[in-house]
């Protein structure tokens, strides 16, 4: 089993890696692998809402870049971890515009990541780590995937590059991540035949402006 671990940050190897880092090492002490995918520091166009995803259904953005790539590789990945640092008590605009895109496009397309476990990691300097951790959050329950929490809102403090390490109880939560999401990959697959997968719900749609 592998877990994809998307890093938000401009940093490669920040203090938004070491929170990553804490999480993946704990999977890999339980067997399951973890690759670390950089996006923050690429030049990524937010959704343009052309729909195209939707009606081609071919499991890519009409934008032509590497987002498509990464889509395949989150679609492969049995769970999936978001990490950002906090921009203006927000998700990083580079993440969001990452999210939108590879999350709507799962959507339009049967629900490519539905019931993958997923986590949300935050890294900031002082405040704005909820409301992050909030909107990430936000991606995985929209698209039926299970939360994998741990024992504190999952925020690591630090601003210069490697001060994070200082931060023993927000490493130690992001640590508890890992632990809690191999857990919860092992009992699926566990499950995994024994007991049924709820099929789809219908999808209803109450617009409120007629």
């Amino acid at each position: 089993m592998k877990v994809l671990a998307i890093n938000g940050s401009p940093h490669k190897q920040g203090n938004t890696y070491l929170g990553i880092r804490a999480a993946a090492d704990a999977l890999e002490e339980a067997g399951i692998s973890c690759e670390i995918l950089h996006v923050g520091g690429k030049a990524i166009r937010g959704c343009i809402a052309c729909g195209q995803c939707r009606k081609l259904r071919n499991e890519r953005c009409a934008i032509d870049d590497e987002m498509n790539g990464w889509v395949q590789q989150m679609k492969a990945a049995d769970g999936i971890i978001l990490a950002s640092p906090v921009y203006y008590a927000g998700i990083a605009g580079t993440m969001k515009a990452f999210c939108d895109r590879a999350f709507y496009v799962a959507t339009a397309n049967g629900n490519l990541f539905r019931h993958k476990p997923g986590a949300a990691l935050v890294v900031m300097r002082r405040s704005g780590g909820v409301a992050t951790f909030d909107q990430l959050n936000h991606y995985f329950t929209i698209s039926e995937m299970p939360v994998a929490s741990s024992c504190y809102w999952n925020t690591l403090y630090g601003l210069d590059q490697g001060e994070a390490q200082n931060d023993a109880e927000g490493l130690n939560t992001h640590r508890t991540v890992g632990v809690n999401m191999a857990w919860l990959l092992k009992l699926m697959e566990h499950g995994r035949g024994a007991v049924p997968e709820p099929e789809p719900p219908a999808k209803v749609r109450t617009n409120f402006i007629r």
